[in-house]
């Protein structure tokens, strides 16, 4: 006598026991609205930058017909031109120096054991808790006594020391394996060596983000340009686009140079996009 064992039926299609996925027409609706309530602002932007001399129409009508004359009048601009390469200045260079430094303190406090280390580490963590306005004056009286007062130094210097960006590539290279820098000091590669063949070539994706981040955080930066820049030698763009606001100046006219003034931003976010989205990718695997 042979026996079978018996399986249970499966059906095909049946209501029970099959999952049926909830509808995603909800969130695709909230993050539809969201998306045009965030981009609104920007359009009737870029509109009213584009629409012709005389009164915007935006938001009650849209104007007859778009021209490029308002953003020529500001790229002819000589304080415009000025206030942006500043910027760009600033920018840029805090973000060199920003990532050099930042790597190295993260290297050092991931992976290096010396005296001190953590209690040196969160008390240098612990200046995030600090606002800068309450910095302001000191820093401000320091500059000034070491002559750095409408200077491109005593603009750049004192904002530096980022806390936040050493917090970050300390967490990201804590996440290396040991291994790689074990197997380079077997080597003989120096300190040197090992942070520029490991460390930098490995962090790529969390220099990139930090990069845009403090780009965007220097290129907005207005209270500290503010007070230090007393000139236009020194004036960044976002000071200089608050001077518009005081003379005789078209509406248009003001929105063409904060349309411009959003490019930089763009053209930086679209060529570090891949790196980005890279290092998002790589902390949640982590």
């Amino acid at each position: 006598m042979t026996l079978t064992a018996s399986r249970p039926l499966v059906r095909v299609g049946g209501a029970a026991g099959t999952g049926r996925r909830r509808p995603r027409w909800p969130l695709v609706a909230l993050l539809a609205v969201l998306s045009v309530l965030t981009v609104s602002p920007f359009v009737v932007m870029v509109v009213v930058a584009l629409s012709p001399a005389g009164r915007p129409t935006v938001p009650g009508s849209w104007p007859a017909s778009l021209t490029f004359d308002n953003v020529a009048r500001v790229l002819s601009s000589s304080g415009f031109v000025g206030w942006t390469v500043n910027s760009l200045v600033y920018s840029v260079v805090s973000v060199v120096v920003i990532l050099l430094t930042a790597s190295m303190a993260g290297y050092a406090f991931a992976k290096k054991r010396f005296p001190g280390r953590d209690a040196m580490f969160w008390t240098f963590l612990a200046t995030m808790m600090v606002p800068f306005q309450a910095t302001l004056i000191p820093t401000f009286v320091l500059v000034n006594d070491l002559g750095g007062v409408d200077t491109f130094w005593g603009l750049i210097v004192p904002t530096l020391a980022n806390s936040q960006a050493v917090f970050l590539m300390r967490q990201f290279i804590l996440g290396l394996p040991d291994e790689l820098f074990d197997a380079a000091k077997v080597d003989g590669a120096s300190e040197l060596r090992v942070y520029w063949t490991i460390v930098v070539p490995l962090t790529r994706p969390i220099l990139a983000t930090l990069g845009v981040f403090v780009f965007l955080w220097h290129w907005n930066d207005f209270l500290w340009p503010l007070v230090i820049g007393q000139s236009d030698t020194t004036r960044t763009l976002t000071v200089g686009l608050t001077t518009l606001r005081t003379e005789e100046t078209q509406l248009s006219v003001l929105m063409a140079s904060a349309t411009v003034s959003v490019v930089p931003c763009l053209v930086v976010f679209f060529l570090l996009q891949r790196y980005l989205v890279n290092s998002i990718a790589m902390t949640g695997l982590k």
